[in-house]
């Protein structure tokens, strides 16, 4: 079996705007999603607020520089993610079909294999 990260991106702005109706629908097709992959899903979470988010790298100098928020400013952001593990590619995207972010104008999900190496 393979291992996927299912990386879910969309507006934050749109997400915040989202009913509480919307909410209950959105998270009862991540609850079927999580049903469909079984126990092939390893984890996942949804993330806080791009606000909240820390970024290290180097300054030209080559120290450590730590600033508030994400490294690039977009509009849309990751908002959460799923460890997978599938029989192939197909198979994850056909569970990662299910997730309500594919069929918005706002979001997108992303599939990468994880690399394992030996």
């Amino acid at each position: 079996m393979a291992k996927y990260l299912i990386l879910i991106y969309g507006d934050e702005q749109q997400w915040a705007a989202m009913s509480p109706a919307q909410w209950q629908e959105f998270h009862a097709a991540h609850g079927a999603f999580a049903a469909a992959a079984g126990a092939g899903l390893r984890a996942g979470a949804e993330l806080q607020p791009t606000a909240t988010a820390t970024t290290l790298r180097p300054d030209p100098d080559g120290r450590l520089g730590i600033t508030d928020g994400p490294f690039l400013e977009t509009k849309e952001v990751l908002g959460g993610f799923y460890l997978l593990e599938a029989a192939d590619l197909d198979e994850a995207i056909s569970l990662a079909r299910r997730l309500p972010e594919v069929s918005v104008g706002h979001s997108g999900v992303e599939i990468r294999p994880v690399l394992e190496r030996e």
